[in-house]
């Protein structure tokens, strides 16, 4: 698939979202979740797919790829992400992890290899990811109903219009031009995210009784915080 269509992918799941979201009410609804059992129809179908697909595929990459390299390509693309995180940062008025950010980027990119050697942790520059669901978050956007995207997990009506800006800031989706190489980056951060949510997901599995509930909560409570001046540390936590 090419990357640069998500975007009009995103507005149909948006418009969607929006139209169900006075048609699937009930008494018994979660007052955040008033389409549960369109997200659990949802839920289903990605946790079938992760299943199927991802999860194999993460763990066949855990287990065939030394661990320093696995570790290089995640700095890599946290790299990519802290780009991102300066510009919400700055849309956010928050001058601290702006330029925190910023240094991160410009210590790793020079002196980590491209961001390969994450130099900036060791320096104690600290990292605060950050992404347009919550920079309109801060500035009074409510979040609107959970919302469960296929593929792309738990959402909320306002973070998934964040993901469609968010998509234009992508330095993988919109700075690659060559076809190939982009999809193949893209896909190597998904298997590279997975990998990383291994362990997590067998925790969860092994705890909740529930794990469509559990996953919505704790994705609501992250993100209320991260909106409430909470430090986008918390990112490896995230279920999506």
């Amino acid at each position: 698939m090419n990357m640069r269509r998500y975007p009009a992918v995103l507005v149909g799941l948006c418009l969607s979202v929006g139209l169900l979201a006075g048609c699937a009410t009930g008494p018994n609804a979660h007052p955040q979740d008033p389409l549960e059992p369109f997200n659990r129809g949802v839920h289903s179908f990605n946790e079938g797919v992760d299943r199927a697909v991802l999860k194999p595929v993460a763990t066949a990459y855990q287990d065939v790829t030394p661990s320093p390299v696995r570790t290089g390509v995640n700095n890599f693309f946290n790299n990519l992400r802290d780009v991102w995180s300066v510009v919400n940062a700055l849309l956010q008025a928050r001058p601290r992890e702006a330029a925190e950010n910023f240094m991160r980027v410009n210590v790793n990119t020079v002196f980590g290899l491209g961001g390969l050697i994450d130099i900036a942790t060791d320096m104690g520059i600290e990292r605060t990811t950050l992404d347009f669901g919550q920079t309109m978050g801060r500035w009074g956007v409510p979040s609107g109903p959970y919302v469960v995207l296929p593929f792309f997990g738990p959402s909320t009506v306002r973070d998934t219009a964040g993901l469609i800006v968010d998509n234009q800031g992508d330095p993988v989706t919109q700075g690659v031009d060559h076809v190939p190489t982009r999809n193949s980056l893209a896909g190597l951060r998904v298997v590279d995210k997975r990998a990383e949510l291994l362990r997590a997901g067998e925790l969860i599995d092994e705890v909740a009784l529930d794990k469509y509930s559990f996953t919505r909560d704790a994705y609501l409570q992250r993100r209320r915080a991260l909106v409430n001046g909470g430090n986008g540390s918390e990112e490896r936590f995230d279920l999506e």
